[in-house]
């Protein structure tokens, strides 16, 4: 507003110098004609004229923008006073608005009975258990998937590595038999009045059972060295001819000292199967020890060797270290070799002896941690536990008593038959498989398929038992017409 009534004055002032000047001029003019001086010509006087009247329009222009200028400030007067009343009116209501809320508030504590900060805090403490509540049960969800990742995981690594190891199981028990060419060498082994028999046992420690049997002596003793020793005492004596107690010293020392020679060559074949450098001797020679070792009915040095390769292959699943679970894993069961020369878990001693040998704290813990006697902390250690667990717990790897044997048979058929529309239950290949027959009234397809889910893991959660175990559920449509 200011800069259009400064350019009107601006404009104001032009117009009164053009009058001033444009009068002026006439009146000299004038003076010039009075004077003695020669006449202007008629053309002259024609271009003032129009001078002078366009000064006049100028002037009413002037005139007219100076009212139009005087109206516009006038409206910018009025809307500025109007802007100045709404601003108070604003101000007016918002003080208003103001004194409501702090109403409504003094109101609100008089209700609940808290002030507005105890109010602030119990709508935090609210806000925050809700929070906690949201993030453990986005936690729980977490963990649930981690866990079924793992799992899945977990049995990849498993299947490859059992598919990729197949070992043969040895089923060795607590006896052996040595053929004899005719039924004549057991009154010569017997001896005259027992001598001979009697100075066999003696020194070997083992009970040598001569029956009815054609052509065979049994040899029966639970330390698998002391077999190994009166077998080979026997062989010997046989093939040399000459049995008697004198002659049956001699041949005893001869074949313990070339078991020992025996033992150290199978532990250098069992480092050079296992992949396994650098190994002290007599690690060596207490490791070969274990191939007249047995557990469940499984080879224990057959049973090293291979959990030896379990563990590389899952450490090398896993990035741990595969030198350090072969390792551990190859020498997990040395303690049994001397578990009757020193006290205490076979666990426990063969960390020790390893430890007492040049093996590293890492092989020695992982040792010991394949039975929980120390808890784990390495990831070698793990991968040792399973590599035991998963070697011990395939398909025909360790035996099992009858007894034990008919009672798992006997509790999946029971486990099974106890639900609703099953018929007969049938257990399967020495109790992998289990083959359930539903009534076709009573249990539809779909049903028999969460049937056979749920029997598995009731399977899973009530019984023990090594690998896994098939379950099968046939449920039988027959559509049934006669010919006339």
């Amino acid at each position: 507003m200011e800069t259009l009534i400064g350019l009107a004055l601006v404009g104001v002032a032009i117009v009164v110098a053009a009058l001033v000047y444009g009068r002026q001029r006439p009146v000299a003019t004038l003076a010039a004609v009075a004077a003695p001086a020669p006449a202007e010509p008629a053309p002259e006087s024609a271009e003032i004229v129009r001078r002078e009247a366009e000064l006049e329009h100028s002037a009413v222009r002037t005139q007219a923008l100076e009212a139009a200028l005087d109206r516009r400030g006038a409206d910018l007067d009025r809307r500025e006073a109007e802007l100045e009343r709404r601003d108070q009116h604003v101000r007016a209501h918002a003080a208003e608005l103001e004194r409501l809320r702090v109403q409504r508030e003094e109101a609100l504590e008089r209700v609940a009975g808290l002030s507005a900060g105890q109010a602030k805090q119990a709508l935090l403490k609210d806000v925050e258990e809700a929070a906690r509540h949201d993030a453990g049960r986005v936690l729980r969800q977490v963990e649930e998937e981690t866990k079924r990742d793992a799992e899945r995981r977990v049995r990849s690594i498993l299947s490859v590595a059992m598919q990729r190891l197949a070992a043969s199981h040895a089923a060795e028990t607590t006896v052996s038999v040595v053929q004899l060419p005719s039924d004549d060498m057991k009154g010569r082994i017997i001896g005259r009045e027992g001598r001979n028999i009697r100075a066999l046992e003696n020194l070997t420690g083992v009970d040598f059972i001569i029956d009815d049997t054609p052509n065979a002596v049994v040899l029966s003793a639970f330390d698998g060295v002391r077999r190994e020793v009166a077998r080979m005492t026997l062989e010997k004596l046989l093939q040399d001819g000459r049995i008697h107690p004198a002659r049956i010293e001699e041949t005893y020392y001869q074949a313990k000292s070339e078991l020992e020679s025996h033992m150290v060559e199978a532990g250098e074949e069992a480092i050079f199967a296992a992949g396994v450098q650098g190994l002290d001797p007599e690690l060596v020679k207490v490791l070969g020890r274990l191939k007249f070792r047995t557990s469940y009915g499984q080879n224990v040095l057959a049973h090293s060797i291979a959990c030896a390769h379990l563990a590389a292959l899952m450490a090398s699943e896993l990035g741990a270290s595969t030198k350090t679970a072969r390792r551990a894993a190859l020498l997990h069961d040395i303690g049994k070799a001397v578990s009757h020369e020193v006290e205490g878990p076979h666990a426990l001693v063969g960390g020790d002896l390893a430890r007492r040998h040049g093996e590293s704290e890492a092989v020695a813990h992982a040792m010991e941690a394949h039975h929980n006697e120390v808890e784990p902390q390495t990831v070698e250690a793990v991968i040792v536990q399973a590599a035991d667990a998963l070697s011990g717990a395939r398909p025909g790897a360790r035996g099992e008593s009858l007894e034990q044997y008919v009672k798992r048979l006997r509790d999946l058929e029971k486990l099974a038959t106890r639900h609703d529309g099953v018929d007969k239950v049938y257990a399967m290949q020495a109790g992998r498989e289990i083959r359930v027959i539903v009534e076709p009234g009573a249990i539809t397809d779909e049903k028999a398929i969460a049937l056979s889910h749920t029997i598995a893991r009731e399977i899973e959660q009530e019984l023990e038992y090594p690998g896994q175990i098939k379950v099968t559920v046939i449920r039988e449509s027959r559509a049934v017409d006669y010919a006339k």
